[in-house]
């Protein structure tokens, strides 16, 4: 694999799951880009406040710079086209997108079932409405992620390998 893969989608879809095994499969680095917000992003979050697209800056700049340097997989919520389109310039390569699609009632139980997480669920509705739909990119492959993880994992590991050309 050449180019970097950013695992996208709104909170809990299972970007950092996802992403983790996915490096896994790819044998290159696993970031979870929840650990390059800076505190200021996390208390805000935790105090059920919206980023807004100033404070999101210099995240998605730290995240592009993750991109530029090596053969990595990201999660990220690259929620809106503007986000995605930063992260492909501060990598200044290609990217390859892994959105995870799941419905709005399935993100809300993961959300009011994890206890290890600084979003809450009250933000939910906010990244919905946020989501500009990447369905028109040519760099992003759209995966149903509300079914078992083993299916979503091995449908990523198949979206962003190269097919191997059958033996002749």
């Amino acid at each position: 694999m050449a180019t970097p893969v950013v695992v996208m989608g709104v909170s809990a879809s299972g970007k950092s799951v996802v992403g983790q095994r996915l490096a896994t499969a790819l044998r290159i680095p696993f970031v979870d880009g929840d650990d390059l917000h800076p505190p200021s992003n996390v208390a805000k979050m935790r105090a059920g406040e919206p980023l807004t697209d100033a404070d999101r800056a210099p995240w998605l700049d730290a995240i592009g710079s993750e991109l530029a340097q090596r053969e990595v997989v990201v999660a990220c919520s690259a929620l809106k086209v503007v986000y995605r389109e930063r992260l492909r310039h501060t990598a200044d390569r290609p990217i390859r997108f892994v959105h995870l699609d799941v419905r709005e009632d399935e993100l809300r139980r993961r959300i009011e079932t994890r206890t290890d997480h600084f979003m809450p669920s009250s933000l939910l509705r906010d990244q919905l409405e946020t989501l500009e739909w990447p369905g028109d990119e040519p760099d992003v492959v759209i995966l149903a992620a509300d079914q078992e993880i083993d299916r979503v994992v091995a449908d990523a590991i198949a979206a962003v390998t190269p097919e191997v050309p059958p033996r002749q």
